[in-house]
């Protein structure tokens, strides 16, 4: 039997799902221990989010208490079927304590690049209205560049195929407009998503700033500079903490 992982081009057999499974509940379960009773949080969208999802909600079926910002719809359903309670952050006058969210890969140096799940926009929102960046993966997402996971650029559908034909003049390889069930994917906030073929980035700062400058861009996927502290999942079963320099 093979499982496919949403996101990631790639298979696994049965054996690597579980073990996957099995770190990422870890991770879930250690990043939980941060959220400390009356803390606003952040809480991020994904595979691996999702598990801590589920032991934040065991938490308050046990007396935690905090209120959270979900980064996502997908996320909101979640916390609310497990009784997180939420709050927006036009109701709070207050920087979030914490934020934590997975990553599509990460950099030694705590560069990332998200969006697989589609929700960068309102996750970079949420992230950099924190004090503090939390980045849960497991060590399949820890590399040395980023760049092989397809960075993913959220714009406004009208002139869409311009602002492709832009980022692909920066010496990309494909620049594909995602699809879901044969249509647009559509965000959130009602836009497109272009994931392009950058293969290597060098300097994740520079082309973030560079894709902003692009009519038509709303947010990329490179959240540089941006995450405090890393936990990373290993196959052995250890998690490695790295901090920000």
């Amino acid at each position: 039997m093979r499982f496919y992982f949403p996101g990631r081009s790639r298979v696994c057999n049965f054996k690597e799902y579980y073990f996957m499974k099995a770190v990422k509940q870890l991770l879930g379960t250690m990043a939980a221990d941060r959220v400390l009773p009356g803390m606003y949080v952040g809480l991020g969208t994904g595979s691996t989010v999702y598990w801590l999802l589920q032991e934040l909600g065991r938490r308050v079926a046990n007396g935690l208490h905090f209120k959270a910002v979900p980064t996502s719809q997908q996320t909101a359903d979640i916390c609310e079927q497990l009784g997180i309670p939420l709050i927006t952050l036009e109701e709070i006058d207050q920087p979030l304590a914490l934020t934590i969210d997975g990553a599509d890969e990460m950099t030694p140096d705590l560069h990332l690049i998200k969006g697989g799940g589609g929700a960068l926009l309102r996750e970079k929102i949420v992230a950099a209205a924190s004090d503090h960046l939390t980045v849960i993966v497991d060590s399949s997402k820890y590399v040395s560049t980023l760049g092989t996971f397809p960075l993913p650029v959220e714009v406004i559908p009208f002139g869409w195929k311009q602002v492709a034909r832009k980022i692909h003049s920066f010496g990309t390889g494909p620049v594909v407009l995602r699809e879901k069930a044969g249509k647009p994917f559509v965000t959130d906030h009602g836009h497109f998503i272009l994931d392009c073929h950058f293969k290597v980035i060098v300097d994740p700062i520079k082309l973030n700033e560079a894709l902003h400058l692009i009519p038509g861009v709303v947010e990329t996927g490179l959240f540089a500079g941006m995450a405090s502290e890393a936990l990373i999942g290993y196959r052995d079963g250890t998690i490695k903490t790295i901090y920000r320099t």
